[in-house]
C-alpha cells in the first residue's frame, strides 16, 4: 500500500462503493443509477487547490496548467500504457480495461491513480458505437457528458480549424483580383489620423520576411508587395474544413459557387475534426506558448515559388490560439468507483497519432502514484505512435504496457466467420473451439512482440466474456506466458465486477512497473523519410516492403527539400488489420504496403503517409448507432448510449 503522504496536498481517498448486478445492466442504466462525488471532492482528494480547478457544473471541471509549476519538484508516478490486439467488430474492451485497472489500483489496492484517456468524437458516438466511456462496471462518469463533447473542446477545435480554412480561401480570392498596392492598402488601412499600423497577427510574417520596420509607410514598394501577396498555389493547399460527424458526402466538394465569388471555384473536402492538425497539436503541446508557436508554424500549402505558407503568414494564428485557449486545460471526471480521470484531446489512431494529451499525463504523473493511459486501437497503431511520437516529444517513458485481448476476437483472427452487426454470433464464438483460438492467438503474439521492440515490460489482460470457457482462457494465458514471454497474463472481469474484477491485473501491473525498462524508439528521427516508413512497415506491420505512388515520391522529395525529413512518422492506415488491408486478419504475410499520399503536419510535428484507401472522413454504416439514441421527454434522461 502506498502512503497517502507520497504526494503533497492529498487527502484520504474515499472510494465510491459498487454493488454489481447480475446479469450486468446496460451501460447507460449503470451510469445513470451511479452515485457521483462532487467534482470538487475528486479534485481535493487528488491534491488540487481550489484556484487550480475550473468547475463546469457539479461533475466536470478543467484543471489549470499552473499546477505543473507548483508540483515541479515532485517525483513522477509510474506510467502505464494500455493497448490491444488488432480490433474486431466483437470489441476488445480496451477502454473498459483501462478504467477497470484504474479502479482496481485506486479503490482496491490503495494506490494513488489517475486515468488519462481521449475525448470521444461524435463520429463514432452516432456512427458505430453509441458511446466510448468504457462499459459495464468500468466506466467514466457522467457517461452522457463524456460522449457529448464535455466542455466544448472539439467545438473549439472545429471553429479554429474552419477559421483557418476560411482565411486561406478568402486570401486567395482577394489576391486573385487585387493589385499589390490595393492589397497593402486594405491590409494596413489608414486610421482617422491618416496613419497605418501593422496588426498583431502580422508581426511574425514581417520577421519571416526580414522586414524590421514597424511603420508600414516606411516599407519599400518591393517590401510592400512581398508582405501583402502570399501568392498561394491553390493546387498545393492541404488545409481542409472539419466537422465532427461522419459525413462521407463531404469527402469531395466544390466551393466558391456563389455569384459574389467571381467564379473563384475550388475543389476541396472535409475531414473529421479529430483528424485536424489542431487536434494533434492540442494532444502534443506542452503549454500555451508552445501551442501558439505550433499553430503559427502550421503549413497550409506552398506559394507559386515553392515556399511554405504558414498560419502566421495568413495572420490568424493568434485568433486560432484564442479559440483554443481553454482546450489546453485537461477535463477532470471520475470513474464509477470515484477514482479521478483526465479526458483530454481526441485524435483517432488510424488517421492521427491516437493518444490523449501530454499535458494531462504530465499533470497526472505529478499528482498520482500511477497514471494509466490508453493508446488508440492495436499496438501497431496507437501504441507505436505513443512511443515514437508522443513520448519523443514529452520525454515521459511508460514503465509498463498492458495488452488487451479477448477469446472471441482471437477466434476471428484465427479465421472465424464474419460478424454482422445486429445478427446473432456464429457458434464458433459462443462455443468452445480451441483449434480456432490457437490459430488466432498468433495475432496476440505479434502484438506482444511489437510492444517488446520498445523494451518495456508487457502484461496481457484477457477480458472474460460469459461464453468463454476455462480451457479457452487458460490457453490464451499459457501461450502469452510461454511463447510471448510476458511478465504476466491475467483474466479480467472488470466489466462485470468493476475494479474488484481487475485486482490481479493491478498486482501484475505494479510488478511490471517496478521492473527495469530498456526503452528505445523504433527509429532515429534523423533517418531519411523512406527509411522511417519502411522500418515501421517491416518491424511493426510485418510487410515485405513499401511501394510509393508517383505523388508520394514527389512529396517525399519536396518535404526533404523543405527540411521536414527529420520529423517522426504517423502512419494512417486501417486499424482492422496489421496490414493496410482491413480484410486480412491474424498475422498477414507476403504483402507490401502501398503509400498513396503523404501529408505534413508541421505544427504538430510529424509527417503522415496515407496507406491504401485510408480516408480522413469516415462514413456512416447502413444502420448507425443513432437509431438507438433518444431522450426520455418525461425524465430528460438520455437513452441508448452504450
Amino acid at each position: 500500500m502506498s502512503s497517502f503522504k507520497s504526494k503533497p496536498g492529498l487527502r484520504r481517498f474515499t472510494p465510491t462503493p459498487l454493488e454489481p448486478l447480475s446479469p450486468v445492466p446496460a451501460d447507460i442504466d449503470i451510469a445513470q443509477s451511479a452515485k457521483l462525488k462532487p467534482i470538487s471532492q475528486i479534485a481535493e482528494e487528488l491534491g488540487l487547490l481550489p484556484g487550480e480547478v475550473e468547475l463546469y457544473g457539479e461533475h466536470k471541471a478543467k484543471v489549470r496548467l499552473s499546477v505543473l509549476e507548483r508540483l515541479a519538484d515532485v517525483p513522477d508516478g509510474k506510467y502505464i500504457d494500455v493497448t490491444a490486439i488488432t480490433p474486431t467488430p466483437l470489441g476488445e474492451g480496451k477502454t473498459t480495461t483501462t478504467v477497470g485497472l484504474s479502479q482496481a489500483l485506486g479503490a482496491h489496492l490503495g494506490k494513488r491513480v489517475i486515468t488519462c484517456i481521449r475525448q470521444p468524437s461524435q463520429g463514432p458516438t452516432f456512427g458505430i458505437k453509441g458511446g466510448a466511456a468504457g462499459g459495464g462496471y468500468s466506466q467514466v462518469l457522467p457517461m452522457e457528458d463524456f460522449n457529448l463533447h464535455l466542455t466544448g473542446d472539439i467545438h473549439a477545435i472545429t471553429a479554429a480549424n474552419n477559421l483557418l480554412a476560411a482565411a486561406i480561401d478568402t486570401r486567395m480570392f482577394h489576391e486573385s483580383y487585387q493589385s499589390d498596392k490595393a492589397l497593402f492598402d486594405r491590409l494596413c488601412p489608414k486610421d482617422k489620423k491618416g496613419q497605418r499600423h501593422f496588426a498583431i497577427g502580422m508581426q511574425n510574417r514581417l520577421k519571416k520576411l526580414g522586414i524590421t520596420s514597424t511603420d508600414p509607410d516606411q516599407l519599400t514598394d518591393e517590401e510592400r508587395a512581398r508582405f501583402a501577396r502570399l501568392d498561394i498555389d491553390p493546387e498545393s493547399v492541404t488545409w481542409r474544413r472539419g466537422v465532427d460527424i461522419n459525413d462521407r458526402m463531404l469527402r469531395g466538394i466544390t466551393i466558391g459557387q456563389g455569384e459574389a465569388e467571381k467564379n473563384f471555384e475550388l475543389k476541396t473536402n472535409f475531414y473529421i475534426t479529430v483528424a485536424s492538425e489542431l487536434m494533434a497539436i492540442l494532444a502534443l503541446t506542452t503549454n500555451l506558448a508552445d501551442m501558439r508557436e505550433r499553430i503559427g508554424r502550421i503549413v497550409i500549402g506552398l506559394n507559386r515559388q515553392g515556399e511554405p505558407i504558414t498560419a502566421d503568414d495568413i495572420g490568424c494564428a493568434g485568433a486560432l490560439t484564442l479559440l483554443m485557449k481553454d482546450t489546453i486545460k485537461p477535463n477532470l471526471m471520475q470513474t464509477l468507483e470515484g477514482t479521478p480521470v483526465f479526458v483530454h484531446a481526441g485524435p483517432f489512431a488510424n488517421i492521427a497519432h491516437g493518444n490523449s494529451s501530454i499535458l494531462a499525463d504530465r499533470i497526472g504523473l505529478k499528482l498520482a502514484d500511477y497514471v494509466v493511459t490508453e493508446s488508440g486501437f492495436g499496438s501497431d497503431m496507437g501504441m507505436e505512435k505513443f512511443f515514437d511520437i508522443k513520448c519523443r516529444y514529452s520525454g515521459n517513458i511508460p514503465n509498463a504496457v498492458v495488452l488487451v485481448a479477448t477469446v472471441r476476437a482471437l477466434k476471428m483472427h484465427g479465421g472465424g466467420p464474419k460478424v454482422v452487426a445486429g445478427s446473432p454470433l456464429a457458434p464458433e464464438y459462443t462455443n468452445e473451439n480451441l483449434d480456432l483460438l490457437r490459430k488466432g492467438v498468433d495475432n496476440m503474439l505479434a502484438h506482444i512482440r511489437i510492444a517488446q521492440k520498445f523494451g518495456v515490460p508487457v502484461v496481457v489482460a484477457v477480458n472474460r466474456f460469459p461464453t468463454d470457457t476455462e480451457a479457452e482462457l487458460e490457453l490464451v494465458r499459457k501461450i502469452a506466458l510461454e511463447e510471448g514471454q510476458v511478465v504476466d497474463a491475467v483474466v479480467c472481469e472488470n466489466w462485470a465486477k468493476g475494479g474488484a474484477g481487475a485486482v490481479e491485473l493491478g498486482k501484475a501491473v505494479i510488478k511490471a512497473a517496478e521492473m527495469p525498462s530498456n526503452f528505445k524508439f523504433l527509429y532515429d528521427a534523423n533517418l531519411p523519410i523512406k527509411d522511417k516508413i519502411e522500418t515501421i512497415a517491416r518491424e511493426v506491420y510485418g510487410a515485405d516492403g513499401v511501394d510509393y505512388s508517383p505523388e508520394a515520391e514527389d512529396l517525399i522529395n519536396e518535404y526533404t527539400r523543405l527540411g521536414y525529413d527529420k520529423l517522426p512518422i504517423c502512419m494512417a492506415k486501417t486499424h482492422l488489420s496489421l496490414s493496410h488491408d482491413a480484410s486480412l486478419k491474424g498475422v498477414p504475410k507476403g504483402y507490401r504496403i502501398p503509400i498513396r499520399d503523404i501529408s505534413a503536419s508541421i505544427g504538430a510535428g510529424f509527417l503522415y503517409p496515407l496507406l491504401g484507401t485510408m480516408s480522413t472522413m469516415p462514413g456512416l454504416p447502413t444502420r448507425p448507432a443513432y437509431y438507438d439514441i433518444d431522450i426520455d421527454l418525461e425524465t430528460g434522461k438520455i437513452m441508448g448510449l452504450s
